[in-house]
């Protein structure tokens, strides 16, 4: 992994664990997807509504490593507010660039790039996909 990349992915990752978006429960939420890890004990709830196609009022809440909360805060932050498909595409860009072996990333966005550190670190891949894994499967579903 290169300095500069090294060099994001610890800014990425410490300041949204310090500050992840939206970290709330949202009891009222319409939707709600569950992200946990059998392996290490993270989990993460995710709250949000879906109006006229379009995700919104999205939250996060619960605990785990540094890099699975990070990547839980980013997700939230990068859907919030996008329609159905366009956050299916994010959510494509963003597994598959953490999943690729491909040092060559699609992602123009900082912290979205950040998280391809994870190929070098295979036993913190999944904290890196966790809430994203399965928020796939629920956008897939609508």
């Amino acid at each position: 992994m290169n300095e500069e990349l090294k060099k994001l992915y610890k800014t990425v990752i410490l300041k949204h664990d310090k500050t992840p978006f939206n970290f709330e429960k949202k009891e009222g939420a319409t939707y709600r997807v569950q992200a946990y890890n059998e392996i290490c004990g993270d989990r993460f709830e995710l709250f949000f509504e879906i109006k006229n196609g379009i995700i919104e009022d999205m939250s996060f809440y619960g605990f785990g490593c540094a890099i699975s909360k990070a990547s839980t805060s980013v997700l939230v932050k990068k859907i919030n507010g996008q329609p159905i498909a366009e956050a299916k595409k994010i959510i494509e860009l963003f597994l598959k660039n953490i999943i690729s072996k491909n040092k060559n990333t699609e992602i123009k966005d900082e912290e979205m790039t950040a998280f391809s550190a994870a190929k070098d670190f295979p036993g913190r891949q999944k904290c890196a996909t966790l809430a994203w894994d399965e928020m796939k499967k629920m956008v897939n579903v609508e």
